[in-house]
């Protein structure tokens, strides 16, 4: 049960673009193909509207990260992201220093339109590109190649942007350890920032889990990509901060370490998920607004955009705190614990000392906790004995 009081943390702000060219067979996001030309003015309007209903929820606390998510968000033309920003710091009290992340797909940049990003306020992008083999292009159903990826980022760079990530999978059909090398090697050549590197998983409601691809590599294969690829981004100065994230120094992704450190976040758009610690309840708060966008277009900004509201029990906290902690390398300190969940030390002792002693956990100072190597690795298995 509770013993000590809630304390708000850091707060950021999701918001959901739904929309993209071609549903690729892997993805598993809330994202719609768009056959007819994209109400970018009505959905701007309808973002703002949703934003305005689920203020008091927010009231008085600063806005540290905004992330735009999809689908593909640079289908947007800078016009609309700079009035949505316009319009969302004038309701919300942004950081001086906060974090404007943009999903961006190589096949739908246009020259010229990443100045229009930039002058909207977005400082830092995450480039969709995958794989820089054309062939694992096409088996992943994506609409770049890869001159089209490097051209691309190379033209957000010349528009000034210097905090970039890039998205690269691996154990993907018919990759090899050595294409997934090549694959980081390509990456950073163009120096990024960040970037992300995770492996390829069949999850339910795709089409490659209803028709799983030729010549996907296996588990022992997968762990050599991955070995190998750690490896070379360590030796190029990206340091493993995360599970699947690797950065520069100090150029971690903001935003998702409040994720990762069960921050905050308001989640507006359609099929977006948001959590909130409210103070004056003394509660945890999940809401989530309707998946569909003609149905959320119709109904941003009343209660009938909610798709569900749920308070997290104070039972079910260390398994979503862990969900989130232990994919860090940093991990967690008890103290961290106490004031995201309002419970005690004991809540987690049990479980805690079985990771402990399996090995996937190690304490340090008696204060903070971390994952091992064999943590990393093993995750999913760790997590799941605060469940």
């Amino acid at each position: 049960m509770p013993v000590a009081p809630l304390i708000p943390p850091p707060l950021s702000l999701y918001v959901h673009l739904p929309w993209c060219v071609r549903k690729c067979p892997y993805c598993d996001f809330n994202s719609h193909e768009a056959r007819t030309a994209l109400p970018f003015d009505a959905y701007v309007e309808a973002l703002l509207a949703d934003l305005e209903f689920d203020l008091p929820l927010v009231w008085g606390r600063t806005v540290h990260s905004v992330f735009f998510g999809g689908g593909t968000p640079s289908l947007f033309p800078a016009e609309a992201i700079d009035r949505f920003l316009q319009g969302a710091s004038s309701r919300l009290r942004f950081a001086p220093d906060v974090e404007i992340t943009l999903e961006t797909n190589p096949g739908t940049a246009e020259h010229g339109r990443f100045e229009g990003y930039r002058a909207a306020g977005v400082n830092r992008l995450s480039f969709g590109i995958q794989s820089f083999d054309d062939g694992c292009l096409q088996r992943l159903g994506r609409i770049h190649d890869s001159r089209e990826a490097e051209a691309a980022v190379k033209q957000a760079q010349d528009a000034g942007f210097d905090d970039i990530n890039l998205d690269l999978m691996f154990a993907l059909p018919q990759q090899t350890p050595a294409m997934a090398e090549t694959d980081v090697e390509r990456a950073i050549a163009l120096a990024p920032a960040h970037v992300s590197h995770y492996q390829l998983t069949l999850e339910p409601n795709t089409v490659f889990a209803v028709r799983t691809p030729e010549g996907l590599p296996d588990e022992d294969t997968a762990w050599t990509m991955q070995e190998a690829c750690q490896a070379r981004l360590a030796a190029a100065g990206y340091a493993q901060y995360e599970i699947s994230a690797y950065a520069r120094p100090g150029r971690q992704c903001a935003h998702n370490l409040n994720y990762w450190r069960f921050g905050d976040y308001l989640g507006i758009g359609a099929g977006a998920h948001g959590k909130l610690t409210l103070g004056s309840e003394q509660s945890i708060l999940r809401r989530w607004k309707h998946k569909h966008p003609a149905r959320y277009l119709a109904t941003a900004g009343t209660a009938g955009a909610i798709g569900g509201d749920e308070r997290i029990a104070p039972e079910q906290r260390p398994f979503e705190f862990m969900l989130n902690a232990l994919r860090l390398r940093e991990g967690f300190t008890l103290a961290l614990f106490r004031a995201r969940t309002g419970l005690d030390d004991e809540a987690i002792a049990a479980p805690l000392e079985r990771a402990i002693a399996r090995g996937w956990l190690a304490r340090e100072d008696g204060e903070r906790i971390r994952p091992t190597e064999l943590g990393l690795r093993f995750a999913n298995d760790a997590i799941a004995l605060f469940l």
